[in-house]
């Protein structure tokens, strides 16, 4: 698949190069509280939109994690990088992983923040149709979003994520992504892979957290270790940027 080149942009010009990849629910300006926690001399940190999100809403695609990996890559030829480092938040750590998978000999390490393992999410009937139906019911966000983050938060707080994954994502894409990220399956391409990952959960997600990466990516991957924030679900760029900025640079300096 040839990718396409997105709207992203570049925080630092540090030595350690990093293409990002934003969740379900955000764009990449979701990473906006973690960008003033990174070492711009240490490294240089590219955040892209994936296409239907952000200002690439209008971009037309397949949006499928295969997608995504490509015109990820695109974006890393635009750049001039031969060799990075891959993060991805949720489905987009299901997405880093084909990249992984596509070129291991440009992929140095991977970071997943609690990222969708390579066997996807199942979901029961309910949660199935609380998830698809989220196209078109902000109501249904409210309720994964504030469910994520184990009911921690205001409903200010929580409404304000959802607003933007309404304004900065189109319904057709957001749609779309669910079935590939959700439903794709290609762990037993990853099992035994050597890349070096770290995985940053929070210990309130009760859907991507520690028991979740115990029983998936940590049996994949022999190189992977696991750091679990506390204080935070699902969202940690945005609710613990700095112990997240922290957990990346110390492993990406290795």
């Amino acid at each position: 698949m040839t990718g396409r080149v997105l709207p992203y942009d570049v925080v630092g010009d540090g030595p350690r190069r990093a293409l990002v990849l934003h969740n379900w629910f955000g764009d990449r300006t979701s990473f906006a509280p973690l960008r003033d926690h990174l070492d711009p001399a240490a490294g240089s940190w590219a955040f892209v939109d994936c296409r239907g999100y952000g200002e690439a809403i209008d971009v037309e695609g397949a949006y499928t994690m295969e997608e995504v990996a490509a015109d990820a890559f695109a974006v890393a030829d635009n750049l001039g990088w031969d060799t990075f480092s891959v993060v991805g938040h949720s489905m987009g750590g299901k997405a880093a992983q084909l990249m992984l998978l596509d070129a291991p000999e440009r992929v140095r390490s991977l970071v997943g923040i609690s990222p969708v393992p390579a066997s996807g999410f199942p979901l029961d009937e309910e949660s199935w149709n609380l998830f698809a139906g989220a196209e078109h019911e902000p109501g249904n966000r409210h309720t994964i979003i504030d469910n994520t983050t184990g009911g921690r938060y205001g409903d200010a707080w929580v409404s304000a994520l959802v607003d933007r994954s309404v304004r900065r994502s189109s319904a057709t894409a957001f749609r779309a992504y669910l079935d590939s990220w959700a439903r794709g399956d290609f762990h037993e391409r990853v099992r035994e892979h050597p890349a070096r990952v770290l995985l940053v959960v929070g210990a309130h997600d009760p859907a991507l957290g520690r028991e979740a990466m115990e029983s998936t990516w940590l049996r994949w991957y022999p190189n992977a270790r696991l750091t679990v924030l506390p204080d935070t679900g699902h969202y940690a760029p945005e609710e613990s940027p700095k112990a997240l900025a922290d957990a990346m640079e110390t492993f990406l300096a290795d």
